[in-house]
């Protein structure tokens, strides 16, 4: 199973996540056609550019709940100072994709980030 997490501001366009999206797989090795899921946390899911993003990849948009994101946090390699005192954790983007991803989850590398959106990706052998 291969899992884009996803955080960005409000009002992010489909394209600029889609964008981000593709460009994480590309620098990871990975086809856009391996992808599986996008991830975020429950209340970013119902941003249109992020739903949208999904519908235009044909793959299921995975609500995350802050105490599923808390418990990945030990598990991301990118730590937001900005994030953690918004939301109380330390990653959207890197836990919202090991959360998807399942229990044997991992970070193929470190989120990219842009202006508008952090993108992570989380491979897992999970169904």
């Amino acid at each position: 199973m291969i899992v884009a997490g996803i955080g960005c501001k409000r009002g992010t366009s489909s394209e600029d996540i889609v964008s981000s999206i593709l460009t994480a797989l590309a620098s990871f090795g990975v086809a856009c056609e391996k992808l599986d899921v996008i991830a975020t946390e429950t209340a970013k899911a119902d941003e249109c550019g992020i739903a949208d993003a999904a519908r235009l990849l044909s793959v299921r948009l995975a609500r995350c709940s802050m105490a599923d994101l808390d418990r990945a946090a030990d598990k991301v390699m990118t730590r937001s100072s900005r994030v953690q005192a918004l939301k109380g954790v330390p990653s959207i983007a890197e836990a919202s994709a090991l959360v998807a991803a399942g229990r044997n989850a991992r970070l193929l590398g470190a989120r990219l980030a842009t202006e508008k959106v952090t993108c992570a990706i989380a491979i897992s052998e999970e169904p």
